[in-house]
């Protein structure tokens, strides 16, 4: 693929008098923002070809109400593809449900275009699109997220042309796919939550093109590991009956080609196959070329990942693998909004950046949060190495959408999938997020896998959130627990993940959207304590939720957002705020101990044991149940009746976890070992999901005996101290979290039971 295809267009006269507005932070990318073509690079990266011309740069603006015809004047100029909300675009105002936004250029199209066809191609506007070619209506679009063009060739006049484009976008007052957006005041302000600024209009590279009357529009590409081939079917526009050569190559060198009939599937083999994973993003060069007979009529460019995904039983356990293997996937949320173009980020350098960080901070995923990226993202994303479950942008919230609005969004979705279904780095597809939205879910969630076999589908991330309805279906069973990271268990048919905890805020003095103003899940005093808390977090994953079946998390969130002040950077990406070195090797360890798993810590089930401090001194000390508070207590054989049982319990499998344990009184049945409010006591199960996780204990190893940590606070230990037994933190500012001898008081030995 060439990074380096130029375009030209002939902007309007009055661009020299445009200027940007001033956003409200600065990222450093904001000024190397050229005036005229913005976002030079060639747009799609997996169907290039040599000849284009980018038309991003200024046009003429206008905004009237929503029912107005085109206006007789033009008194603004905008910087397309930036969004009229944001700074970039010299516009930076509200937009409403009652506007409608107009745009305008000329063009003229190269010499050298002669005798072929001329077309017009949007990477996205949001939301109702309408496309004029010197006065004459050349089709309409509805979508926020996919691309679409048009043959315009008819419409052209041999020299200077003009582009009239209409937009209406109704945000949340609409019934269409608005992810995060919510019609507020664009400069910053108080409030706003977990929604932010709309983004109304152009936002994704607008640019011409010439192909041949008979051309590739898409190549669908699915690595077969198996048979060691790329399996190819070849989309292309008055080509029936036309056949398509696909020629795979690395370092310039051929490794396969294959020749079948458009729209067919074509196996090209890939002897002696480098697979792609995040250790080793290696991508094959692809070209695909239309025949006539022996003569090439059209020609494309493209590239391709080797990988596998799937759920498969690892030591009993559904877990996702990579290429057959089991690779935990640790990632952040990512919005991709921006302080300067709010939905389209300032240079290609700066959408780069973003995954860069995954990558510098050891993730090896990350998930795209109900909006859909450019296709260079994607690029980057498959170029860096990085995992990517893409949401499906969800509708607004609290509304069950009407016939017309889900017909839209499925076809919406379908057209995000065509557009995507080729990169490697994309493994998993999120249809809805804690029923925002939501219907039909089972349905839907079949349907997508039916339409792309060759991902996992995650029928509803947060299934135990807000009200969302699971399907019970798809390839996993996702929880959002804040901060977590809490307890999600695999099942027979589906791999458990966390697709969202975390939340660890922190504001940096300069850098906030609206001072003040910010907010997170927990605030954390300093940058010392959130890196604590944050590698706590990542480290108590690695001991206790992964080997209780735990095969993926998502970290809220990669950036700041507006007023969400949980970000590992700060909203303008100025200031990494954690110890990137540390929290590298967090997520590196993780990852390894996916790779190299230690021998599951098992304790016996069905019987009684006693559990016994291991902590030098106090070794003839068991854990015993007393007024129902737990506390330690020397126990011998002289010891009486009642605090041989208060001392004895049965050992179940734990009852929000199959793969954990709950702890049983021998004296009271029905009543377990659960922490509340820190103290860890005996109470009876009153059914409830919060007493079935605070009732489960995941078994840690530990210098001789087991650790026991929390279900729904993983890192979080069942202590000793002081002769009481409390949830502890390493590194938490509580008394019962004292640093001294805390591996020792966190570490019991299970013996025979005081009362068989």
């Amino acid at each position: 693929m060439s990074s380096a295809l130029v375009g030209a267009g002939a902007a309007p006269a009055g661009a020299a008098s445009w200027s940007p507005k001033a956003p409200p932070m600065t990222t450093p990318w904001t000024n190397q923002v050229p005036v005229d073509k913005p976002l030079p690079e060639y747009p799609r990266p997996q169907l290039t070809r040599s000849d284009w011309a980018n038309l991003n740069g200024i046009w003429d603006f206008a905004v009237t109400g929503r029912d107005a015809g085109q206006p007789s004047s033009w008194p603004e100029q905008i910087r397309v593809p930036f969004v009229a909300e944001s700074a970039l675009s010299g516009i930076q105002r509200r937009i409403t449900e009652n506007d409608k936004l107009w745009y305008k250029r000329a063009f003229s199209v190269p010499s050298d275009w002669n005798g072929r066809r001329t077309v017009l191609n949007f990477g996205a506007s949001d939301w109702q699109t309408t496309v004029w070619v010197n006065g004459t209506r050349v089709g309409a679009h509805k979508g926020g997220y996919d691309s679409f063009s048009y043959d315009i060739t008819p419409q052209l006049n041999g020299g200077t042309n003009t582009i009239v484009v209409s937009v209406y976008d109704p945000t949340q007052t609409g019934g269409q796919a608005v992810g995060k957006q919510r019609i507020n005041e664009v400069q910053p302000h108080s409030g706003g939550g977990i929604f932010y600024t709309a983004a109304s209009g152009i936002w994704q590279t607008v640019w011409l093109e010439p192909v041949a009357a008979a051309h590739i529009t898409r190549l669908d590409m699915t690595p077969d590991l198996g048979n060691s081939t790329l399996r190819v079917k070849v989309q292309a526009d008055s080509a029936s009956g036309r056949t398509a050569r696909v020629t795979v190559s690395s370092g310039g060198t051929v490794v396969g080609s294959a020749t079948g009939t458009v729209g067919s599937t074509v196996s090209v083999p890939v002897p002696n196959t480098r697979l792609w994973s995040p250790d080793d993003p290696f991508l094959y060069d692809v070209r695909a070329e239309l025949l006539d007979g022996s003569a090439v009529t059209d020609s494309v460019g493209s590239y391709t990942g080797m990988r596998s995904i799937a759920v498969a039983k690892v030591d009993n356990v559904l877990r996702p693998v990579l290429n057959g293997k089991f690779v935990f996937q640790t990632g952040t949320l990512d919005q991709g909004y921006w302080p300067d173009g709010i939905y389209t980020a300032p240079t290609d350098a700066a959408l780069k950046s973003d995954l860069q960080a995954h990558k510098d901070l050891g993730f090896n995923m990350v998930r795209k949060h109900i909006k859909v990226e450019p296709q260079r993202w994607f690029y980057w994303a498959d170029k860096l190495g990085l995992l990517v479950w893409q949401d499906m942008p969800a509708m607004d919230t609290g509304k069950s959408p009407d016939s017309a609005a889900r017909t839209q969004w499925e076809a919406e979705f379908h057209a995000i999938i065509d557009q995507h279904r080729s990169s490697p780095s994309l493994v998993m597809w999120v249809d809805q997020n804690e029923g925002w939205g939501q219907y039909d879910q089972a349905r839907i969630a079949n349907e997508v896998k039916a339409y792309d076999p060759t991902r996992l589908v995650d029928n509803m991330s947060g299934v135990n959130c807000c009200g969302s309805v699971d399907g019970g279906n798809g390839d996993v069973v996702d929880h959002h627990i804040y901060v977590g990271p809490g307890n999600t268990a695999p099942t027979a048919t589906r791999a458990a993940v966390l697709g969202e905890f975390g939340g660890l805020g922190y504001k940096v003095p300069g850098h906030e959207w609206f001072p003040g103003g910010g907010f997170s899940y927990e605030d954390q005093p300093s940058v010392s304590a959130l890196n604590d808390r944050f590698v706590g977090l990542i480290d108590g994953i690695r001991v206790g939720q992964l080997p209780a079946g735990l095969s993926a998390s998502v970290y809220t969130e990669i950036t700041d957002v507006e007023n969400e002040a949980n970000g590992l950077l700060t909203y303008d990406r100025q200031v990494v705020k954690v110890d990137a070195a540390r929290v590298r090797a967090a997520n590196q360890a993780l990852i390894n101990a996916s790779k190299n798993p230690a021998p599951p810590v098992t304790l016996p089930t069905g019987g009684y044991k006693s559990l016994r401090v291991t902590t030098p001194g106090y070794t003839d000390r068991y854990l015993r149940h007393q007024d129902s508070l737990a506390f330690t207590e020397v126990v011998d054989g002289s010891s009486g009746a009642l605090l041989k049982n208060d001392a004895t319990w049965k050992i179940v499998p734990g009852l929000a976890n199959g793969n954990c344990y709950s702890f049983e009184s021998r004296n009271y049945p029905g009543e377990y070992l659960r922490h509340r409010d820190f103290r860890v006591r005996r109470e009876a199960n009153d059914g409830s999901a919060l007493y079935r996780a605070d009732a489960t204990w995941c078994a840690v190893a530990g210098s001789g005996g087991v650790r026991l940590t929390s279900a729904n606070l993983p890192g979080s230990y069942l202590r000793h101290i002081n002769a009481e037994v409390w949830l502890a933190t390493p590194g938490g500012g509580h008394d019962w979290d004292n640093p001294a001898t805390f591996t020792e008081d966190t570490t019991w030995a299970v013996e025979a039971p005081w009362a068989p």
